[in-house]
């Protein structure tokens, strides 16, 4: 299923959008997509039942907004340097073991919203990426297996970043990833039954129709399984927490002097095979 919110800023309403591309209202069924309805089988296969029999009400798409496709995330894990090529770009060593760091869920914003460059940043850098939803309390697992099965589905994220905040202003990286706007979600919640191998995944990425990241997630470091297994061994994992997995080649920072990082009023686009697309326009903060 394609699951995703839609609607005004804090107003938006749960929905489907089905195999011929028709937004479906689910605010009749469940009150909203978050980690209490992601955890819960019988909700979901009332929602499959009732897609499948038509029983869903149409919406008119046409001027509504697409918010993030999932409400009340808890914590954003993400993991940095997670694709052999990204790694070579920056001549960083190939990391030993999941380099972790965390998102603020009020980064948060929908996949076509104004993303705002930070006051005072120079180094704004674009990042698409592999985002994974959790669906299943998940702590100490053992297995490939039992991390799949832990996952709820996938989205496409962008995971901005001002490199000068991450980098060159001491300390960790919270203050280069944790910018109001940093995390635009979506459009879609794509169930996991629709992604058999999230190792076999186009991802791509333009700045104003320039194409700038055109990788697949097998050139991930650490596959999706090993990241939620692993990430299980340091923290639970709640359902509706997200995982960005890494991104691949690309990235401003990696390319030659002088780089083009972005400004205000590009545009950017991004999109992963079968996972839908986002477009948001940067403004100043």
């Amino acid at each position: 299923m394609k699951l995703l919110r839609v609607g005004t800023v804090g107003a938006e309403r749960p929905a489907l959008l089905d195999e011929e591309g028709v937004l479906r209202d689910l605010s009749g069924l469940v009150p909203d997509i978050d980690g209490t309805l992601l955890a819960d089988d019988e909700k979901l296969a009332r929602i499959r039942a009732a897609a499948a029999a038509g029983d869903l009400p149409a919406l008119d798409a046409a001027g509504l907004r697409t918010g993030p496709p999932v409400a009340r995330i808890g914590k954003i894990v993400c993991i940095g340097l997670n694709y052999h090529d990204h790694a070579r770009e920056t001549g960083a060593p190939t990391p030993e073991e999941p380099i972790i760091f965390m998102k603020a869920p009020d980064t948060v914003v929908g996949p076509d919203d104004t993303v705002l460059v930070p006051r005072g940043s120079v180094k704004t850098d674009w990042e698409v990426e592999l985002a994974v939803v959790i669906g299943r309390t998940a702590r100490y697992l053992e297995t490939d297996e039992q991390a799949l099965a832990a996952v709820a589905g996938y989205a496409v994220a962008h995971d901005v970043s001002e490199r000068a905040f991450q980098i060159e202003r001491g300390g960790q990286w919270d203050k280069g990833k944790n910018c109001e706007t940093f995390n635009p979600l979506g459009p879609w919640l794509v169930t996991a039954d629709e992604v058999p191998d999230p190792q076999a995944l186009g991802i791509r990425l333009w700045v104003n129709g320039e194409l700038k990241q055109d990788g697949t997630t097998a050139e991930q470091i650490f596959p999706v399984a090993e990241v939620v297994r692993y990430v299980s061994q340091f923290m639970t994992l709640y359902p509706g927490d997200v995982i960005n997995t890494g991104t691949p080649a690309g990235v401003a920072m990696g390319q030659p002097e002088p780089k083009p990082y972005l400004k205000p009023g590009d545009v950017v686009e991004l999109e992963i095979d079968g996972l839908g697309r986002q477009r948001t326009q940067l403004k100043a903060a």
